[in-house]
């Protein structure tokens, strides 16, 4: 099929730092014409200035902004400025999409009420994120969404070594629901006319995320403490082992024929028959005992070597790697995109992998 099946669409961003803008970037990768209108009292999009200390300080962008922001063509307007609203208005009159992320109380003051957008553009599909589905007022940054949803108290190896998620993971998942209701929204115009506002709130996208976890409470009380890379209901499952040669390899047996591979290969077929480890539920309720049984002979086989013997044989388990690892894999190296944003190059991993083919 064709690699720009949006090319006709134009879409205008508002938003800033990630979320929004991850949506823009979906667009723009899929061929529409993205215009990003960027605050020109603050200088453009906050997330320009955020840069590493080992980053040129003289740069335009930063490698944060440039993970989402490609693709897109950069306009600089004060919205409250008379003769730049009419010009972001002249855009809004022909869009198929606006993506924002303003605070309810700044609606009037920049245009973006939403009566006034359908005034301009009854056909318009517009898309909001919000912080706080009970509090429009409030700002929101994702490590605040973290804690107040119930990440960091799961994440990291005990309640005293809490910690956050190393990517802005809450924003990841309000841009995926905001662009399944974009693009379902569009669906519907198709067929209507009519264009609609969908909007997506921070902390529902991180609570619609907590998925098995939430469930784990609902239906069985099981409030989820810090556990490293442990699963509260697989055994071995997150366990982390090291090899002869220093290298680090992960665990993710779900079922008990795996187990048993697992074993065999280690030459370690009497833990089956150990009733401490025959199922699953006596795994987990032993898994301590368990690791540190298979600990000595996991430890006696350089990493790669008994990596590929388990992926042979079936047994789900990985090498943990470190990020320059991660991306000097070819899997990785096919993602990486080397593109210019405003004259500058910049490198990034592509956002968009899913493919399409026609029948």
């Amino acid at each position: 099929m064709s690699t720009s099946p949006l090319k006709d669409l134009l879409v205008l961003e508002t938003a800033s730092v990630l979320a929004g803008p991850a949506v823009g970037m979906f667009f723009a990768e899929l061929g529409a014409r993205v215009v990003k209108v960027e605050n020109k009292r603050a200088g453009g999009d906050v997330t320009r200035r955020w840069k590493l200390p080992s980053e040129d300080p003289a740069s335009p962008l930063s490698a944060y902004f440039s993970s989402v922001n490609w693709g897109k063509e950069h306009l600089l307007l004060d919205l409250t400025n008379a003769t730049d609203r009419e010009q972001f208005d002249e855009l809004l009159r022909t869009a198929d999409v606006l993506i924002t992320n303003h605070l309810a109380e700044d609606a009037v003051k920049l245009g973006l009420a939403r009566e006034r957008l359908r005034a301009l553009n009854p056909k318009l599909v517009t898309g909001h994120i919000r912080g706080f589905a009970d509090d429009d007022a409030r700002t929101a940054y994702d490590v605040v969404l973290q804690a107040e949803t119930g990440y960091i108290s799961m994440t990291g190896t005990d309640a005293d070594h809490p910690a956050k998620l190393p990517v802005a993971m809450i924003d990841v998942l309000a841009a995926h629901q905001l662009k399944e209701g974009l693009l379902v929204a569009l669906l519907q115009r198709e067929r209507t006319g009519r264009g609609a506002h969908v909007e997506v709130a921070l902390d529902q996208a991180a609570l619609a995320g907590l998925v098995n976890q939430a469930s784990n409470y609902l239906m069985a009380g099981h409030v989820a403490a810090p556990l490293g890379t442990l699963h509260p209901n697989i055994a071995p499952y997150g366990e982390l082992f090291t090899c002869a040669d220093g290298g680090q390899l992960i665990l993710a047996v779900g079922g008990d024929a795996q187990f048993k591979d697992l074993c065999t290969i280690l030459g370690r077929e009497a833990l089956t028959g150990d009733a401490r480890f025959a199922d699953n539920r006596s795994r987990v309720m032993h898994r301590t005992e368990m690791a540190a049984l298979l600990a000595p002979a996991i430890a006696q086989h350089p990493r790669k070597p008994l990596l590929d013997r388990l992926i042979a044989a079936g047994v789900p388990a990985g090498a943990v790697r470190t990020l320059d690892e991660v991306l000097s894999i070819p899997t990785a190296q096919a993602l990486v995109r080397e593109q210019m944003i405003e004259g500058v190059p910049t490198r990034r991993i592509s956002g968009n992998v899913f493919r399409i083919e026609e029948v």
